[in-house]
């Protein structure tokens, strides 16, 4: 392994983000060629953040951190695209919910199968208790209340 004790402090951001982009790359080129092709890592954002009891448009927004109008705008390619559709509350007609359909479930059961492999990957190159560590490091270093929906909100102006 190359010593890398001089590594400048900014490194460390690019190169857990180049993990994270490494995954999702990956993942979405697997899903292409699994019958997903149309699938873009935001709509596995929104998809997660509707979750299984569905979210109104407001709902997601505040969950990803844009705004109703874009929230809107994800719903309806996602609508568009046969991963969920909008119906009326039943606790409240006048409130719109967005639920995943068949299709979205069948695209988050893949994802899932897919991390799975990836980090067995990982795990195949690093090994299991290296992979292992580097979890549990990032458990320690990174607060639970990190882990959210809102990338898009985040890195938008």
């Amino acid at each position: 392994m190359v010593d890398r004790e001089d590594e400048p402090g900014w490194m460390l951001p690019l190169l857990l983000f180049g993990g994270f982009r490494t995954l999702i790359d990956r993942l979405h080129a697997e899903l292409a060629r699994q019958g997903h092709s149309d699938m873009r890592p935001a709509y596995g954002f929104a998809m997660q953040a509707i979750g299984r009891d569905g979210a109104t448009a407001s709902e997601l927004g505040r969950r990803l951190g844009v705004s109703k109008q874009a929230a809107g705008k994800t719903v309806d390619r996602l609508v568009e695209l046969g991963y969920a559709e909008r119906s009326a509350d039943a606790a409240d007609a006048r409130r719109k919910l967005v639920r995943l359909t068949p299709r979205g479930y069948d695209a988050l059961a893949r994802s899932a199968a897919v991390f799975e492999q990836l980090r067995a990957e990982w795990a195949e190159r690093l090994g299991t208790d290296h992979v292992r560590a580097l979890e549990a490091d990032l458990r320690t270093v990174v607060p639970p209340t990190a882990i959210r929906l809102d990338v898009a909100g985040w890195f938008g102006p």
